[in-house]
């Protein structure tokens, strides 16, 4: 396992130890700190470059990996993918070829295949690579802000009670996640985050929406959901993901909300100190109700603003750091 990101791509979860999660969580919380600052700048990546690639459609990822870019004063060199020559044939090697030939020290890549980030790294390989969703693959970005957003909250709460905070907070600590697991690479990532850091995780969908196989998945599937909720001190959200298929998968968006919806009735069912997320673009009425959405428990707008400050951190730690051994 890598003990941390320093000086490396960032390409997944799934290799990382719960050292070098903590790592990137403790670095993040320093740069919360910056965000809150009438004048939101640091000079950590002062003359650096920053291609920011994304081959599928983003809002929230892309705005805040280039904010987290510019908090840190690197240069931003973003790609408009739909008028490029990536439109004209080009292939991905020689589209990264083209903004290597401009000089740059990182790039942050979405792409709709999976593996594709891997395969940057291996083109440029004095740049560092971060992985800002691929395929059905990962999204580490997006993983490492959930478990940065549930480690705020319960740590809030540790405090209240004069309590010690760290990894200590997560061991026991049980996560729901439901939704569209089969074709979710945040579901992935955040898998991954949840169990190195001792947490427990169940999954929760329709058998069309699971993976072929869960083998290799520190994860138990639920067979009631509703009894799962009684269970659950975090529950993660999943969008229906129309874009790659979903509607396919299920006979009716009606039926799944019924079965699998987080409804205002079935959210009675949670534990008074249940957390309630979702990685966004949110499919208000029909995997969650606008009033459990908009409802205290939920902390899906800090997910969104902690993403600058994890999004630092990983830009940061990758660029800025020399490479520490893989220790098994």
């Amino acid at each position: 396992m890598i003990n941390s990101i320093r000086g490396r791509n960032l390409l997944t979860l799934n290799e990382l130890s719960d050292t070098a999660i903590l790592e990137v969580l403790d670095t993040a919380e320093l740069f919360v700190e910056v965000n809150q600052r009438t004048i939101k700048k640091v000079p950590a990546l002062k003359g650096r470059v920053v291609a920011s690639l994304f081959f599928e459609e983003s809002t929230r990822t892309r705005l805040s990996f280039e904010t987290a870019a510019k908090r840190l004063s690197a240069d931003v060199l973003s790609l408009a993918v739909a008028s490029s020559s990536v439109k004209k044939g080009e292939s991905l090697r020689d589209t990264i070829a083209t903004i290597d030939a401009l000089g740059i020290d990182a790039v942050v890549m979405r792409h709709q295949s999976s593996g594709a980030a891997h395969q940057v790294g291996g083109y440029v390989p004095h740049v560092r690579v971060i992985n800002a969703g691929d395929g059905l693959h990962q999204h580490p970005t997006q993983g490492l802000l959930d478990v940065f957003t549930v480690r705020q909250v319960l740590a809030e709460r540790a405090h209240a009670k004069g309590s010690e905070t760290g990894k200590e907070l997560f061991t026991g600590l049980r996560v729901l996640i439901v939704g569209d697991i089969r074709h979710s690479r945040v579901a992935r990532s955040d898998i991954a985050a949840y169990t190195a850091l001792g947490a427990e995780v169940r999954v929760a969908a329709p058998g069309t929406l699971l993976p072929a196989s869960l083998e290799e998945w520190s994860v138990r599937v639920v067979d009631d959901f509703d009894e799962a909720l009684e269970w659950a001190d975090v529950v993660g959200v999943l969008r229906l993901q129309r874009e790659r298929g979903t509607g396919s998968f299920v006979p009716s968006l009606a039926e799944f909300t019924e079965t699998f919806g987080l409804t205002s009735e079935r959210a009675r069912r949670l534990r008074p100190h249940s957390i309630i997320m979702h990685p966004g673009p949110m499919n208000r009425g029909v995997e969650i109700d606008s009033a459990v959405a908009d409802s205290p428990a939920a902390v899906i707008e800090r997910q969104v603003s902690n993403g600058v400050p994890i999004r630092m951190a990983a830009l940061y730690l990758t660029v800025t750091g020399t490479p520490e051994e893989k220790t098994s």
